[in-house]
């Protein structure tokens, strides 16, 4: 193993341009190989989806990567329809959401490799505890 490397790529937009090239072309790694099977895999996501990929570089110039689903606070952010979180958290709110938004987001993050064998429940925990650091109030359901 020669390196390790983690970038956010916009999902289906990975072009041998920065952040991409100069990252992968340091370790002599094929870009175009490396662009199209991330494309390919990220093609299931909206565009200009922020998605944290880890590039595992091998000596012999070969490389392996993960897709992670996007961040938690970018999903509360999409769901609360806010631009960033409140300045002063538990202060002043800057939005509220559900807990059914909670939920679907704990769905998509058990994809992830890291939350396979974590239950539903404690990636809702986790998630709501985020959206209270972030000034975002979760209700059981919106008036």
């Amino acid at each position: 193993m020669a390196a390790t490397i983690r970038l956010t790529v916009p999902a289906g937009a990975a072009r041998p341009a920065p952040p991409v090239g100069p990252a992968l072309g340091q370790y002599r790694l094929n870009l175009m190989a490396f662009c199209k099977d991330f494309n390919a895999r990220t093609q299931k996501y909206k565009p200009d989806t922020p998605m944290a990929v880890t590039i595992t570089a091998f000596k012999d110039n070969t490389f392996e990567f993960i897709v992670k689903s996007p961040s938690v606070t970018w999903y509360l952010k999409k769901a609360a329809g806010i631009e960033s979180g409140s300045s002063r958290p538990s202060h002043v709110v800057a939005s509220s959401i559900t807990l059914k938004h909670v939920y679907e987001i704990a769905k998509i993050k058990q994809s992830d490799p890291y939350c396979q064998y974590m239950s539903l429940e404690s990636i809702s925990k986790s998630i709501i505890g985020t959206a209270n650091s972030m000034g975002i109030k979760v209700v059981k359901d919106l008036d």
